[in-house]
């Protein structure tokens, strides 16, 4: 029997509703959901749209990954836990492996992040997937793009470049000379199953004046939050965070190409004031925050970035061009 809306939804999506605050979940015109006392919630959205966001050959499990992961590290940059999130699938047709593998990786991660599905809605069309996302964070603690000050110093999470080096496997922009299988898989991981940074972000509430997360490269998001606080910032290249087997796959001009603006790191992007500057580095010390300094906000605007010797290099801000 051909499925329908609703025999889609309960075969594949009615078990994801099972998690702590859901009231009403699957099934209904609507979620209730009770948000716990003394905490304010926080809503985001993403659409991805095939051939865009992902390429049209891509398996239902790695969309599925990518589609809750990258709503995921919205929340986490804000200092938020992860709680509820909907669906809106719109579908070619009803393929039952396709949802079959789908529903499952999205199972899968929405187990391991502690979020569960509250609603949403199917329709047919050109495969896009929109997911929002509901966190929660204690009143007043919301991290922010707009509370950098200047001489704040700016720390990155993680490594920047893989997911952008990882385009060159769909055939995007110039090839790159991949050494081995594994290597390819850790591009491909990156740019499908991209780490939020959830665990991170919580150590950072009280200690981070702003943060965001890199979605559309470094220098385009930094730049969020100097417009958001008014102000400018320098980034010394030598500090970025490069694995250093990315730089053995292109020129070293094309590497930080990546870093700074090829997009899709989903790490986090954060400010700190020096009297926080000792609490943050104790942590990257002891090994609970994977982070590192990269420069510092300033009163003069514009983001400009600097050699080993202080010199200014010029570097063209274009941000991530989807597919």
């Amino acid at each position: 029997m051909a499925l329908n809306e609703f025999s889609l939804i309960e075969e594949y999506f009615s078990s994801l509703d099972k998690a702590p605050g859901i009231t009403l979940g699957v099934g209904d015109d609507g979620a209730v959901l009770d948000v716990p006392e003394g905490e304010q919630l926080l809503v985001t959205v993403d659409t991805l749209v095939a051939g865009v966001h992902f390429p049209l050959d891509a398996t239902p499990a790695d969309i599925a990954h990518r589609c809750l992961r990258v709503n995921l590290s919205d929340i986490a940059a804000m200092g938020a836990q992860p709680r509820w999130f909907t669906l809106a699938l719109t579908l070619p047709d009803a393929n039952e492996s396709w949802l079959r593998q789908f529903s499952q990786a999205l199972s899968d991660d929405a187990e391991l992040f502690n979020c569960a599905l509250v609603g949403g809605d199917t329709t047919a069309g050109p495969l896009s997937i929109t997911i929002q996302l509901l966190g929660t964070v204690p009143k007043g603690k919301a991290l922010t793009r707009s509370g950098a000050k200047a001489g704040d110093a700016i720390y990155v999470t993680g490594s920047l470049g893989e997911a952008a080096a990882a385009l060159s496997l769909f055939g995007i922009g110039d090839s790159v000379a991949i050494g081995c299988e594994s290597e390819r898989e850790i591009l491909l991981q990156r740019f499908y199953r991209p780490e939020p940074r959830l665990n991170e972000a919580l150590q950072l509430r009280g200690l981070a004046s702003a943060a965001l997360d890199i979605s559309d490269g470094l220098l385009a998001d930094l730049g969020h939050i100097a417009r958001a606080s008014h102000l400018g910032a320098e980034i010394q290249l030598e500090q970025l965070p490069v694995a250093a087997w990315l730089t053995s796959l292109a020129e070293p001009k094309r590497v930080i190409e990546w870093a700074l603006s090829g997009g899709d790191d989903y790490e986090l992007c954060f400010t700190v004031p020096k009297e926080n500057g000792s609490a943050v580095n104790t942590l990257i010390e002891q090994g609970e925050l994977s982070a590192g300094c990269i420069g510092r906000m300033t009163n003069e605007l514009g983001i400009r970035c600097l050699d080993a010797e202080g010199n200014r290099v010029n570097i063209e801000q274009s941000g991530y061009q989807h597919f």
